[in-house]
């Protein structure tokens, strides 16, 4: 008898077995080891990260007209030896990343463009641009932070691309233009990359933003599960009445009187017809337009403003009363009224269990104790139609001086925006750990 000669048969393919199984463990956990060389990368291209802001921050350009951002971050994007797309969305760029080992597809946006603000704040950076906005020449100024979200956004792409082979599934770069709105009539914005493909090939399993805040402090992350930023409509209210000598009005039908009568009765909607519990409605008249002189009643008037809801039932529901309310008080004074409502944004609902997954990431990146889940924001963003195609995650990050007042934090698109540049390497690796997080949690 010879039993050394099948026990080492029977063996052989044991140990070869285990072994095979514990290459393939180590292969499949590059995130254990990612956080300490995503704290180093990030901290050392972080000067760079705040020389990109500065120098977009002191060349803005408007919404749809980001021709010279486009091809400096398309420039540098290319340079990584990334899979490049321009002319998305007019000026839109898209940059592919696919990692060195198995995982999802995992989208990161940043928006480019700048308002038309004329700059008030004392910075060697301080913009001094002039461009043409609707036919009239403005100054043009980052006055909500965009500047930053592309600087974070082009040294999460540098981190990563440096980190390739252990990167886990395929990262999308998303370079958005017209966040702010397109001007006139012109498509753009989010709506318009998702149109023109951005969410497929390969088809996108989830999608992060962030947005920085002049009011939070530096390196800080606020969020909220759910309904998070509101929907944005814009409302025109055509009112027509019967044109008249102002010593005379029983001889016209006033539409100034009838818009008054329509602007009040709006503001029931949201006190006595909105399920406020539930979310809250905002609904603002922001332009009032009839007559050219003082004693003639006009035949028209021109109400606009604009709705912004935190569900999208309430959204429609509003659109409704508006309709209702206007064309019926209308109708009882003798005037005529047509309502036109144009969405621009959907309501931002970050998805709850991606939420619950990932803010862990956060609190790893920032410390537990920068992490805040936050209140509703009336504020609205078109980051909302990414989750039309996936779940999304949009979280707020802190750019206010440390120690500075909350309540003296000057307003985003005022004059006087401000933010500390000092901790954007917080947002870098927000960036990158949540590519390497959500690849371990999607398992």
């Amino acid at each position: 008898m010879q039993p050394k000669q099948p026990m080492r048969w029977i063996l052989l393919p044991i140990l070869f077995s285990l072994f095979f199984i514990t290459i393939q463990a180590q292969q499949s956990k590059p995130a254990k080891t990612a956080g300490p060389a995503i704290d180093q990368k990030a901290a050392a291209i972080l000067p760079q990260v705040i020389e990109w802001r500065r120098y977009f921050h002191q060349h803005p350009e408007l919404s749809n007209r980001e021709y010279k951002t486009a091809e400096y971050v398309a420039a540098y994007l290319k340079k990584l030896g990334l899979e490049v797309q321009t002319g998305i969305a007019k000026t839109g760029v898209v940059a592919i990343l696919r990692g060195g080992q198995p995982g999802p597809v995992v989208a990161l946006r940043a928006d480019m463009d700048a308002l038309p603000v004329k700059e008030r704040v004392d910075i060697p950076f301080k913009s001094t641009v002039r461009s043409e906005y609707m036919g009239d020449t403005v100054s043009v100024m980052h006055a909500c932070g965009h500047d930053s979200h592309v600087a974070m956004l082009m040294g999460a792409a540098e981190v990563l691309s440096s980190m390739k082979k252990d990167v886990p599934g395929t990262v999308k770069f998303f370079f958005q233009p017209a966040e702010e709105g397109p001007p006139g009539n012109e498509e753009g914005g989010a709506s318009l990359m998702v149109k023109e493909g951005c969410m497929d090939n390969p088809k996108v399993d989830a999608v992060f933003g962030m947005h920085i805040e002049s009011d939070i402090e530096a390196g800080s992350f606020e969020y909220k599960p759910g309904a998070f930023m509101a929907s944005s409509d814009w409302f025109t209210i055509n009112i027509k009445g019967k044109q008249s000598h102002g010593s005379q009005p029983w001889k016209g039908i006033d539409p100034i009187v009838v818009g008054t009568e329509i602007v009040n009765a709006l503001q029931t909607i949201v006190s006595r017809q909105s399920e406020l519990t539930k979310a809250p409605v905002v609904i603002t008249v922001g332009k009032f337009h009839s007559g050219v002189r003082p004693n003639i009643i006009p035949e028209e008037a021109v109400l606009q403003g604009t709705i912004r809801a935190l569900d999208s039932k309430m959204q429609k529901e509003t659109h409704e009363r508006i309709r209702k309310i206007a064309t019926t008080i209308a109708e009882a004074m003798g005037a005529t009224a047509e309502v036109t409502i144009d969405t621009k944004t959907l309501v931002t609902y970050n998805d709850p269990s991606l939420v619950k997954l990932m803010v862990p990431t956060l609190e790893r990146t920032a410390g537990k104790e920068n992490v805040r889940e936050r209140e509703w924001v009336t504020g609205s963003e078109d980051f909302s139609y990414y989750g039309e195609k996936a779940p999304v995650f949009f979280i707020y990050f802190g750019g206010m001086p440390k120690g500075a007042d909350k309540s003296k934090a000057p307003p985003h698109h005022t004059p006087d925006f401000y933010i500390d540049d000092s901790r954007l390497d917080v947002g870098v690796k927000a960036f990158c750990n949540l590519v390497f997080d959500y690849a371990k949690v999607k398992k």
